[in-house]
């Protein structure tokens, strides 16, 4: 798989080679990995010829912004990847709901991936994980004046939040977490407090968010606390380091369930034709080396108990984070979608 092709590319003649290799061929083929990631391959590409240097198995990599769920029905069984690598629970329930990745079952996954951050069945494992947060304007909000999701529902925020879509996942996610925490009656009580309270219709990023408290147009944002070290390290746009600037981050719920995270994560390919290879891969994405690089690169959390953050992100403040299962985040996500809807929150 060659970098320089298109992204969605995949060569034909590698593509055929790769669908009818005979079992004894594809045994010889171990020493290298095929992966289809949603992680732009110079972020991940480190640690990779990392594991390569260690175990002499080469990585190649194909990245796509989306369609990689699409990709893999199209393949089926020919389809020459191993492993997926992704974010969010809802991509990581969309490949399982779809049929298209198998169990791994590895006590070394096990012992690294705490239970509510993998599949029961062990058909997805995360490895980094991301806090929804509360982005405050510097300004405009004294320090302990909003410290629960709960909170942005409460009138005295009324025509001062601001947050994207709820159609997007992150916010589908938020939801679907409210639903285990208050039942469904109560997560649409709060959905109709926050529309109530928003300074403009719901739209943009989780960045915009955060330009728009800047700006002036809100107070209080809802946004992945990823961004903010992306924002306050932007060499590109200078100008979001300077909406970096403007706030401070809120970790909510700290007095009672925890922050509400999310993952991003692996899963092996129904149609991996290299298992012992990607399994090798997944195992050293879980151990200590890769969780450090792999969470820095994105300002994200290790998901290994006892892994520290790096040191920027360690620097925004201990927190803890809610223990509901992702897997029960994934099987109420219908419920949060019809929860939205009802109260008409774009």
């Amino acid at each position: 798989m060659s970098r320089k092709r298109h992204p969605l590319v995949l060569p034909t003649v590698a593509l055929f080679a790769l669908a009818t290799l005979p079992a004894d061929t594809a045994m010889a083929e171990s020493k290298e990995v095929n992966v289809y990631s949603y992680r732009q391959e110079f972020l991940i590409r480190p640690f990779l010829d990392t594991f390569t240097d260690q175990t002499g198995i080469k990585v190649n990599v194909v990245f796509a912004k989306k369609g990689i769920i699409e990709r893999l029905k199209a393949e089926g069984a020919n389809s020459p990847a191993d492993l997926v690598l992704t974010v969010d629970i809802s991509r990581l329930d969309r490949l399982v709901r779809a049929g298209l990745v198998r169990k791994v079952a590895s006590p070394l996954l096990e012992a690294n991936v705490p239970p509510q951050y993998r599949h029961p069945e062990g058909l997805w494992f995360g490895l980094t994980t991301r806090a929804r947060i509360l982005y405050v304007s510097k300004d405009r909000v004294k320090p302990g004046a909003i410290g629960r999701y709960e909170d942005l529902a409460d009138e005295k925020w009324r025509g001062r939040v601001c947050m994207r879509s709820s159609k997007h996942v992150y916010n589908r996610a938020l939801m679907a977490s409210m639903i285990a925490a208050h039942g469904e009656s109560g997560a649409e009580a709060w959905a109709r407090g926050l529309k109530a309270n928003m300074a403009r219709k719901p739209q943009g990023n989780d960045r915009g968010q955060v330009k728009a408290i800047k700006e002036g147009l809100c107070d209080v944002g809802l946004g992945n606390s990823y961004y903010y070290g992306k924002m306050k390290f932007n060499r590109k746009k200078p100008e979001q380091r300077q909406w970096a600037a403007a706030v401070n981050l809120v970790f909510p719920n700290q007095g009672d369930r925890g922050t509400h995270v999310n993952v991003s994560g692996v899963a092996m390919t129904k149609a991996a034709k290299r298992p012992a290879a990607a399994q090798k891969l997944m195992e050293f994405l879980a151990g200590d080396l890769a969780q450090r690089m792999y969470a820095k690169v994105n300002y994200e959390y290790p998901v290994k108990p006892g892994m520290a953050a790096d040191a920027e992100v360690a620097s925004w403040g201990d927190f803890k984070s809610d223990p509901l299962p992702l897997q029960t985040i994934a099987d109420l996500s219908p419920q949060a979608v019809a929860v939205f809807q009802r109260v008409g929150l774009p």
